[in-house]
């Protein structure tokens, strides 16, 4: 996005999968690179940035008022989405954190299952699958995306109000269709295969990534 801001490439896909003319809530905003360059480029209406420590929203209001975008975005102190109104958003990114705690604030936010959710688990996406398996969501798109020496998982959903049975291999593969980042895949396998030892049968997972690679 040539807006001045310099998305990372994680943020890059985060931001490439919220919807062209809607209001954005980000979740764990840090300084708010995302909004201010979506709003910036016109990809959206307006924002709610908000985050539960008061120093990354601090530098997120600092860039809100560097690019004088305070009658577009709002910096809100809260936990989840607890601080933010359901009828100022359409979209809600979740970024930065652990699939565990993206899973807890979606399960207690009241309005969720109205709303097209993005979601950047830095650490077990699977639970984060499972949670919008289990509450009636539909991930549409599953990426992987390499962001120097690192490789995220970036997804979205929406609700549909099924909750369809899932196989295990699901929860760790989802909607994947790009299976060319073999570094991902390979540190995936490394993963399970440890974790297998524990006691925790994943051979069906094992056999699912290998059989794509």
């Amino acid at each position: 996005m040539n807006n001045g801001i310099k998305l990372s490439a994680r943020l890059e896909a985060c931001a490439s999968l919220v919807n062209d003319g809607t209001r954005l809530a980000d979740v764990g905003c840090d300084h708010g690179y995302v909004p201010v360059s979506l709003v910036m480029s016109g990809r959206i209406k307006s924002a709610v940035a908000c985050d539960i420590n008061k120093a990354p929203l601090a530098s997120c209001r600092r860039l809100v008022s560097e690019y004088g975008l305070e009658d577009k975005i709002k910096c809100v102190l809260s936990d989840g989405l607890d601080g933010v109104d359901g009828e100022e958003v359409d979209d809600v990114l979740f970024a930065g954190m652990g699939g565990e705690l993206i899973a807890a604030l979606l399960d207690k936010c009241q309005y969720i299952n109205k709303k097209h959710v993005i979601i950047n688990a830095m650490t077990h996406p699977e639970l984060a699958r499972k949670w919008l398996f289990e509450h009636g969501f539909e991930i549409q798109n599953d990426l992987v995306v390499p962001d120097g020496r690192h490789h995220y998982s970036v997804l979205d959903a929406v609700y549909t109000g099924k909750v369809k049975d899932f196989e295990l291999w699901e929860l760790y593969l989802g909607k994947i269709r790009d299976f060319s980042d073999r570094e991902f895949f390979e540190h995936l396998l490394v993963y399970l295969k440890n974790k297998q030892k524990s006691g925790v049968d994943l051979s069906a997972v094992i056999t699912k990534i290998e059989e794509k690679l």
